[in-house]
C-alpha cells in the first residue's frame, strides 16, 4: 500500500476553541478485488495524513449490492505490527484467521484481530448477505507491543445515549461507556455515533488526543468545518470539546482518536514496520511460507510469522512486488 494521492484540504479554524483546525480530508474510490470489484472509500492514509493518534487506515464500503459486486472476497493474506477493527451497520462477513479463530463478523459487534510479530486471514462474505455496508480499521502497534503474539478478541458494546445522540463504543471510553478491549497501544477511541435529525452534539474531548470523523451516510458539521458524506474531518491535538451537528436527516458518524503514536511507521501493502529492510523481510517471508517464492538462505531456521491455514479455503494472496525507491518513514 503506498499513498500517491493528492486530495483537497478544507481547513477551517473555530474560534470558539483552542487548537481546533479542522482538515477535511476526501475520500478516495479503491476496487477491492474480485471480477466485479467491490468500491471502498479511503480516508486513511493520506499523503497530508497517515496517523490519527494510532490509527493508520480507514475503509469504508456500501451500502453494497453483493447480487452487483460480489461483496467481499479477500483470501488469506498476511499483516505485521498492527491490529484490524471490522466493523458493520449491515450484513455478516467470515473472519478465519491463521491464530486459529473462526468467527463472523456482525453488525454493531467489534472484530479485533491483533497481527503482532505476524498472522494471516481472509474475510469472505456470507452467501445470506445481499447488503454490505461497513469500515475497516487498522491502527499501528508502538514499538512496545509489535513484536507480541497475535490474538483475537470480540466485543458488542451497548448503546448509551445522550441528548440528540446515541453511540456505541467498541475501544476506549466516550459518553461513560468504556470498552474492555486491551489494544497492546497507548490509548485508543472508537465509536459509532448515531446522531438525531438536526441535532448539536457537544461531546468532551481529550485535548492530548487527535480525533477523526467520517461522516458515514451524510454531511455533518465538526468544530464549525463542513465534511461530506464520506469524507473524514481531522481533529488536532489540544481540542477540548467536539461540536457535531447533523442534518435534517441525522447522520452516522465513526469518530476514532488517540494519543499521538510519536513514532516512525513505514507501511505498504499490509504490513507495518520500521525501515524499508524490515518490509522487504515480511515481505520475502510471507513469500516463503506460502510457498510462492524459495526461501532465503538466511531465513532458514527462523521461526515462521504467517501460521497455517485450514485446508479447503481460496488461495492465499501473493505479495505485490515492491517499488524500485526505497520506502520512506512516515508519521
Amino acid at each position: 500500500m503506498s499513498n500517491q494521492e493528492n486530495e483537497p484540504v478544507l481547513t477551517v479554524l473555530d474560534a470558539g476553541q483552542p487548537c481546533t483546525a479542522v482538515e477535511v480530508l476526501p475520500a478516495r474510490e479503491v476496487p477491492l478485488g474480485g471480477p466485479r470489484a467491490m468500491t471502498v472509500y479511503r480516508t486513511l492514509p493520506q499523503r497530508r495524513r497517515s496517523l490519527v493518534g494510532a490509527w493508520c487506515f480507514l475503509d469504508h464500503y456500501g451500502p453494497d449490492d453483493v447480487a452487483a459486486t460480489g461483496g467481499m472476497d479477500v483470501p488469506r493474506h498476511p499483516h505485521t505490527g498492527l491490529a484490524t477493527v471490522s466493523w458493520l451497520f449491515t450484513g455478516r462477513i467470515e473472519h478465519l484467521d491463521s491464530g486459529g479463530t473462526a468467527a463472523p463478523v456482525l453488525p454493531g459487534e467489534l472484530n479485533l484481530m491483533i497481527a503482532g510479530r505476524g498472522i494471516t486471514h481472509q474475510e469472505i462474505s456470507a452467501p445470506e448477505t445481499t447488503t454490505l455496508h461497513g469500515v475497516q480499521l487498522w491502527y499501528a502497534l508502538p514499538d512496545a507491543t509489535r513484536f507480541t503474539e497475535n490474538h483475537f478478541e470480540h466485543y458488542a458494546p451497548e448503546p448509551v445515549t445522550a441528548p440528540g445522540v446515541t453511540a456505541r463504543v467498541f475501544l476506549g471510553e466516550l459518553l461513560g461507556s468504556v470498552s474492555p478491549v486491551q489494544t497492546r497501544t497507548p490509548e485508543l477511541l472508537g465509536a459509532e455515533l448515531l446522531l438525531e435529525p438536526g441535532a448539536e452534539v457537544r461531546l468532551t474531548a481529550r485535548s492530548d488526543f487527535e480525533y477523526a470523523l467520517l461522516a458515514e451516510d451524510s454531511p455533518i458539521t465538526v468544530n464549525g468545518a463542513t465534511v461530506e458524506h464520506r469524507s473524514l474531518a481531522y481533529v488536532p491535538a489540544g481540542s477540548d470539546t467536539l461540536d457535531v451537528t447533523a442534518g435534517p436527516a441525522g447522520a452516522r458518524v465513526i469518530l476514532l482518536g488517540g494519543v499521538p503514536l510519536n513514532e516512525q511507521i513505514v507501511m505498504w501493502w499490509n504490513f507495518v514496520g520500521r525501515s524499508h529492510e524490515e518490509i522487504v523481510e515480511y515481505r520475502r517471508r510471507y513469500q516463503a511460507e506460502l510457498g510462492f517464492e524459495e526461501t532465503d538462505p538466511d531465513d532458514a531456521g527462523k521461526r515462521p510469522l504467517f501460521g497455517t491455514f485450514p485446508p479447503g479455503q481460496p488461495t492465499a494472496l501473493p505479495a505485490p512486488v515492491l517499488p524500485n525507491s526505497r520506502l520512506r518513514p512516515r508519521s
